[in-house]
């Protein structure tokens, strides 16, 4: 089901209600769909073939001492309460509660400061060695360590330690006009934070822990309780190994510079990662890598216990070209991972809940590995461009929409979904709205399923493309909707099959099959009731062999199925009910010794597409104006033949010739402007004919930003 806005764009009515109910001149055949997109989504990204450890390595380096080094010869500085004291080689200046260091070297720094602050303001061109050995350190007017200056300060943490920044809720600047520092532990610099020990960090004001240039990790328990963001590296966050756990009323993890394509990236190796945060649990200004890690991320709150659908019935022609403000442009962002140009993910074990998408682009995202749980209160993984999904464990246990994208493709991994409204939906994927047809067109939206294993319960569409579905592998199971405004599968162009299994039960009222220019036979059975879930549908061939056992989740009236068991000038029987002892996975029944149904129809293949009902073989039925079975789902074509498209079942089988006719008219008047969109309207309602709940695919949700 395409998305909408809870407010509605301006529009214009005439075109979309065309659109819906007749799709009158364009009778062009459809196109076929081709795996160019699939082949072409990977250099979208910066991964794409590459192992994503390789890319990191690629765009990450770390020096010796990023990592910890014991060290021997040191600047002791001890923490006195009001004061403190040193002893060694090091430049420092101590002004009572204040003590800045003003050349490079190694500094052990241990005590406690009831209200003052470290400053590193080095002169010199070397790095800094920060060695916490045990502090605690407070200020009330600004950051308890601030990086002033230095090429590099590395902050170790002694093994056996604890150790506890702080900082006050207002900074006092000597410039009103400035803003930094704005964490209680903050860099103008590179910093590095590594060792054993653990470091708790209360940023009051703002943030945490910020750097404005590159911010590494390699070591260490870290606790952080933020007023704003939790850690935060401007040009790179880069953490190799670490436990950190992070409560923040912004974003848990960000990097920010917004100027240098080559920066802003966030690139995670290992580590563990508890994070609540406010907004968005991670978010990388360019790209977010992940090659392993263990997460445990929560976002806006978390998931709604109960999703409520964002369907919702269509304006009226009136209301579409009514121009209204969004009030939702202003809510934070509250997703689970987030990047600007591309999330990937190579390994790692994560559970995201999130009020928001759980995994977010505004570009690409690309998933190679790992183990992903999934709750979210909107879409669980969304791209705005394309998703390429080649291995992992992916588990969407709540959503509004599983995975979103103008181009996904699937080549390997085991994918479980379950949403509100569609499963796996080509939408268009940017989340902007944009009524621009140019730019719609201008785009190839494709599902690509060739591997893997993937499984959708949805109340919307179970697969929904705005464009075309291409299959050449891989096991697809889709429990689709009970409701017949909505279909198990639902595509605008074609959807060629060539290989895979593909089972997809739901209603009848949308019901689609493949498209008739595939290379693999495909059966679609209309059932004249509804079957109740976990009613066995049994399929098998003259000699008896299995082709598929299945038992839907849910109530379903329609099924399609397609094997590369199933042969042309082959006779096959299907029965209902009955007992299976093959072993059960996701409602598919391996081999085993089936029996006790009830046979509903036998049939012999004989078209690429077999549509039947309890009598036997029949012809896909062909929906008038406003029918929706027509090129694109948006009414019959004009030569009253099918298209290869699937041909969606009669929506609204009490509207007759006479009446289509007149209801053809008045929109080709809408649309020629001779009447008035109210005059349309009026007319419309005279004839009792109520608008088909379809939305245009151009009109998304601005609420994801």
């Amino acid at each position: 089901m395409k998305k909408q806005n809870s407010k509605y764009m301006k529009i214009t009515a005439s075109v979309i209600c065309t659109a819906l109910l007749f799709a009158c001149s364009n009778d062009s055949e459809n196109p076929t769909a081709t795996n160019d997109t699939s082949a072409n989504i990977e250099n979208v990204s910066t991964t794409g073939s590459q192992e994503i450890a390789s890319v990191i390595s690629k765009k990450v380096t770390y020096s010796d001492e990023d990592f910890y080094e014991v060290w021997e010869k040191a600047t002791a500085i001890q923490l006195n309460g009001n004061d403190a004291s040193f002893k060694g080689d090091g430049e420092v200046v101590i002004d009572k509660s204040n003590i800045t260091i003003k050349s490079s070297g190694v500094y052990t720094i241990e005590g406690k400061l009831d209200d003052g602050q470290i400053i590193v303001d080095a002169e010199d061109d070397g790095i800094v060695r920060l060695v916490l050995n045990g502090v605690e350190i407070t200020s009330s007017t600004s950051s308890a360590i601030y990086v002033k200056q230095a090429k590099k300060t590395v902050v170790s943490l002694e093994e056996g330690t604890e150790n506890h920044l702080s900082d006050g809720t207002t900074y006092v600047y000597e410039d009103s006009e400035e803003d930094e520092p704005n964490a209680a532990l903050f860099s103008k610099d590179d910093l590095t934070i590594n060792g054993s020990g653990k470091l708790v960090v209360n940023g009051n004001y703002n943030n945490g822990i910020t750097s404005k240039d590159q911010l590494k990790i390699t070591g260490g328990t870290i606790q952080i309780n933020s007023d704003n963001n939790g850690l935060n590296g401007r040009d790179l966050l880069a953490i190799k190994e670490g436990t950190i756990s992070i409560e923040a009323g912004g974003d848990g993890m960000k990097s920010t510079n917004d100027k240098d394509a080559s920066k802003g990236i966030i690139a995670i190796e290992g580590g563990s990662f508890d994070i609540t945060a406010a907004e968005d649990g991670i978010q990388a200004e360019t790209s977010l890598l992940i090659a392993d890690g263990d997460f445990k991320i929560s976002s806006g709150g978390g998931s709604p216990e109960k999703i409520t659908n964002t369907e919702t019935k269509p304006p009226s022609l009136g209301e579409m070209e009514a121009s209204t403000t969004e009030a939702s442009s202003d809510t934070p962002s509250a997703k689970g991972l987030k990047a600007t140009e591309e999330v990937a993910i190579g390994g790692g074990s994560f559970t995201l809940d999130s009020l928001d998408d759980a995994i977010h682009s505004d570009n690409s995202i690309t998933i190679t590995g790992g183990d992903l749980n999934v709750a979210t209160g909107d879409d669980g993984i969304h791209a705005d461009t394309s998703i390429l999904i080649k291995g992992g464990n992916i588990d969407i246990t709540k959503s509004n929409e599983g995975i979103e994208s103008d181009a996904i493709t699937i080549s390997d991994g085991k994918i479980h979904v379950k949403a509100v409204d569609d499963g796996i939906n080509i939408s268009g994927g940017d989340d902007k709205t944009d009524t621009s047809t140019e730019q719609t067109e201008a785009k190839e939206h494709l599902l690509s399923l060739n591997g893997g294993y993937v499984y959708v319960d949805s109340a919307g569409d179970g697969l929904d493309s705005n464009g075309s579905i291409s299959m050449t592998g891989g096991t697809v199971i889709v429990n689709g909707p009970t409701n017949n405004g909505n279909g198990a599968l639902d595509y605008d162009e074609n959807f060629e099959i060539s290989g895979g299994v593909l089972i997809a039960a739901g209603s009848s009222g949308m019901a689609m099959a493949t498209s008739d220019n595939s290379s693999q036979n495909t059966i679609l059975m209309s059932y004249p009731g509804t079957q109740s879930a976990r009613t066995t549908l049994h399929l098998k061939d003259s000699d008896g062999n299995t082709i598929v056992t299945f038992a839907p989740e849910k109530d379903y009236q329609s099924v399609v199925i397609s094997s590369p068991n199933l042969t042309k000038d082959a006779s096959y029987t299907l029965y209902s009910g009955g007992t299976t002892s093959g072993k059960e996975n996701d409602g598919l029944f391996g081999d085993g010794d089936y029996q006790g149904g009830t046979k509903v129809v036998e049939f012999t293949i004989s078209d690429t597409v077999t549509w039947l009902d309890e009598s036997g073989i029949t012809t896909a039925k062909n929906s008038g104006p406003g029918g929706m079975g027509g090129p694109g789902g948006m009414g019959a074509p004009e030569d009253g033949e099918p298209h290869g498209n699937g041909n969606k079942e009669e929506m609204f089988p009490n509207l007759d010739e006479e009446t289509s006719a007149k209801v053809k008219s008045i929109m080709d008047q809408r649309r020629e402007g001779t009447i008035t969109e109210e005059e349309a309207q009026k007319q419309l309602d005279e004839l009792g004919v109520e608008m088909p709940q379809r939305r245009d695919p151009k009109i998304q949700d601005d609420q994801k930003k």
